[in-house]
């Protein structure tokens, strides 16, 4: 049995009393000002009786009943005003066909004034039931400040009134205070209710004096240099900063997106500030799909996404390669839950140091892809023990380069950096040698394109300073920062590996790729924002130490040698650097001597060698 809904019941019934009595008080007021012929007569009471009935059908009809009232809003109101007209026309109607006419006058007075009652009892009830019942919700939900009142954010703000009531919504922790907008035709005006109290630089101000406690960041179509510029304002108040993602990352299901459910926490990549870097996907797949791929240091940052990145592109097959195994083991575990049987997936572990042990993985799979991601890359620790950073970046890379050749891959891609260029550190120094590797065999190769990617630091990866801060900021320990003005480029990992398989797949053999980074970023002000990104307050919650550069560390880092230059590609975020002959003899004539060197695990004299080979190499530039 359907349970009686006596709210409904109770609205319903004060209708009726509302309509009835405004028939006696229309009468009231006519007997009063006019002559009325329908005075305490019994016409009258037939009259209020039929218009209580067609007005009742027309407003059940119509679902004035159907709605809770918490979520009454203007049409409902328009609504009941049109049923309560047609119902008033109707029983105007009904009297005229009978032969007992009403007066115009009369019917349309008693029409305003069951209108005015029933509207009037719908907001004032409505009114002191959400006080009654929200008022201890309101109370607590914290003061938002929402940063444009374009159509984004009015709909932010439309979403969070609608849901105000609605226990379950996570929108009930807003309570919208005011905007804030760059555009001077909106600026101190009333928007749906709210005022827009100034532009985006008095953001600060504004949280000060009206006790903002959250910013919705909700201009989903401005330019990556823009919505930096306003994070890093929203970044000085101690406000918890949430963004509306842009119009592209936005899903849409049905004529308007639900924006509140696309909001999301401001994470590090946000404050970069560069346009985001898009891909040729479907020349991604036709130069991965149905391939044997082969990824070294498989397990890693940077490798284990260029297989996930693969994976989606219909392989033949992938081999991972590691030294690492719980690395592998991750990489493995997740892809065999996302892909189960459908992925043919190989994982190896093996170092490729191990020359004999890369030939039997070459010969058994036939890879016709190569990306070789392994490598020794923390800059201090290579400085302690060269002569390992030679041995696996080095060595490794001429291994596995000469098997690809051997075996005729097709490709053989190299994950190189931008500390390659006029290097001042050993790991540095050796990825360039491993790029000079890379141009050798391009050269004189006539079954395998051989290429290099260089890209700055990734966020996130292994080694970046990201993780380290964020331990740093969850243990309450001091933020450690070389120099208040050292600078780094940065870019997401899915971009340094769509970089990669897209350069892969435009190589014709010799070139290093460059990604067009934009602008450089400080690491003080990461550092901070960061901190802020937490809740805290730079050098109050969280202090920040300078420690000095450490060794083979430089204040900035270059992406192209001066002797390249720059050539355009058809992605106007790639660029390849200008193929420098390698002179096949002198190069491996210092490669023997190299190994004879690092074998001996003389480090001095390993990197004294290096400088010989990597004539950009200034070891001395950057010693503590």
């Amino acid at each position: 049995m359907k349970k009686i809904n006596y709210r409904k019941l109770v609205l319903a019934l004060a209708d009726i009393v509302i309509i009835a009595l405004c028939g006696l008080i229309t009468n009231l007021l006519a007997s009063i000002f006019f002559s009325s012929e329908y005075q305490a007569s019994l016409g009258l009471l037939y009259y209020i009786s039929v218009n209580v009935v067609f007005c009742m059908l027309v407003m059940v009809s119509f679902g004035a009943y159907a709605r809770q009232w918490r979520f009454f809003n203007l049409r409902d109101y328009i609504m009941c005003f049109f049923a309560l007209f047609i119902g008033n026309a109707l029983a105007f109607a009904m009297f005229f066909l009978f032969g007992k006419p009403i007066g115009i006058g009369f019917s349309l007075a008693y029409f305003i004034l069951c209108t005015a009652g029933v509207l009037t009892f719908r907001a004032l009830f409505r009114t002191a039931f959400l006080k009654t019942q929200y008022s201890g919700r309101i109370e607590n939900s914290a003061k938002t400040l929402i940063v444009g009142a374009g159509a984004a954010g009015q709909l932010v703000l439309e979403e969070i009134r609608r849901a105000r009531y609605d226990m379950s919504n996570p929108s009930n922790d807003y309570l919208p205070v005011c905007f804030a907008d760059d555009d001077a035709s909106k600026l101190y005006r009333n928007i749906k209710g709210l005022p827009v109290k100034g532009t985006t630089d008095d953001i600060p101000q504004i949280c000060q004096s009206e006790g903002i406690e959250q910013i919705i960041v909700a201009i989903p179509s401005t330019t990556p240099k823009n919505r930096k510029r306003i994070l890093e304002i929203c970044s000085k108040t101690e406000c918890k900063i949430k963004l509306v993602p842009y119009l592209s990352e936005i899903y849409i299901d049905g004529e308007k997106p639900k924006l509140m459910q696309e909001v999301k926490d401001i994470n590090i990549d946000d404050l970069l500030g560069r346009e985001p870097i898009t891909f040729d996907k479907t020349e991604i797949k036709n130069f991965v799909e149905g391939k044997v791929c082969l990824v070294t240091g498989g397990g890693g940052s940077i490798g284990s996404e260029l297989v996930r990145q693969i994976a989606k592109y219909n392989p033949k097959q992938i081999i991972i390669v590691d030294i690492y195994e719980n690395n592998a083991y991750d990489i493995q575990q997740e892809l065999i839950l996302d892909y189960g049987d459908k992925l043919n997936l190989v994982t190896l572990i093996a170092s490729v140091r191990d020359y004999d042990k890369m030939d039997k993985i070459f010969n058994e799979y036939r890879p016709n892809l190569v990306f070789h991601a392994a490598a020794h890359k923390h800059v201090p620790l290579m400085e302690t023990v060269p002569e390992e950073a030679v041995k696996n970046n080095i060595f490794g890379t001429f291994n596995v380069a000469t098997l690809a050749e051997f075996y005729k891959a097709d490709k053989f891609v190299l994950i190189s950096t931008d500390k390659a260029v006029n290097p001042t550190n050993v790991m540095g120094a050796t990825k360039r040698c491993c790029e000079m590797i890379i141009q050798y065999k391009a050269q004189y190769s006539t079954t395998t394109e051989f290429v290099a990617t260089r890209f700055g630091n990734v966020l996130g990866s292994n080694g970046s300073v990201i993780p380290l801060f964020k331990r740093q900021i969850e243990n309450n320990k001091p933020l450690t920062v070389t120099h208040p003005d050292i600078i780094r480029y940065f870019m997401t990992i899915p971009e340094a590996v769509s970089l990669v398989l897209e350069a892969g797949a435009m190589a014709k053999g010799g070139e290093i790729f460059v990604l067009d980074m934009g602008e450089p970023v400080k690491i003080l002000t990461l550092a901070e924002n960061l901190i802020r990104m937490y809740g805290k307050v730079p050098y109050k919650d969280v202090e920040i130490k300078f420690t000095g550069l450490r060794p083979g560390e430089k204040l900035y880092e270059e992406l192209l040698m001066n002797e390249e230059g720059l050539k355009s590609t058809a992605n106007k975020k790639i660029f390849i650097g200008k193929q420098i002959h390698i002179n096949p003899t002198e190069l491996l004539s210092q490669l023997d001597h190299l190994q004879s060197v690092v074998e001996t695990n003389d480090s001095e004299a390993t990197v004294h060698v290096l400088e010989e080979i990597v004539p950009t190499f200034n070891h001395k530039t950057n010693k503590p």
